[in-house]
């Protein structure tokens, strides 16, 4: 049984960091994509990032790019999601995903498995 722990969200001030962590666990995922989704209230849950767990390129949505990093550590089964200039826009609920293929994707109805969320506010 496949399963995603979302941890490190928080309050933080505008300008602050802060990082993501999801640890996956269940099964082998060499042949997996990850991503980070997030979801603020009264809004669709938008893309935000992606890795593949054999290595390969990542991708981030361009209200991110620059100011948050994906990345992950295949030792400890992690996904991580560096946070840099943090915007009150952020905020929202995190959510790490697990997708069944090495296709990568944007698109959250494509993604198998997800972390209960975890919660980032940031203030203006």
């Amino acid at each position: 049984q496949v399963q995603l722990v979302e941890s490190g969200g928080g309050l933080v001030q505008a300008g602050g960091s802060l990082r993501l962590s999801c640890a996956a666990s269940g099964r082998t995922f060499s042949n997996y994509v990850m991503g980070w989704f997030r979801q603020a209230p009264g809004k669709e849950r938008e893309f935000v990032a992606t890795i593949r767990w054999s290595g390969g390129r990542t991708y981030s949505a361009d209200s991110v790019k620059g100011r948050f990093t994906i990345s992950r550590d295949n030792a400890k089964n992690t996904v991580y999601l560096q946070m840099n200039s943090l915007k009150p826009e952020d905020t929202a609920v995190y959510y790490c995903a697990a997708r069944a293929s090495p296709y990568y994707s944007g698109n959250y109805h494509s993604y198998d498995y997800w972390g209960q969320g975890t919660q980032v506010t940031v203030s203006s």
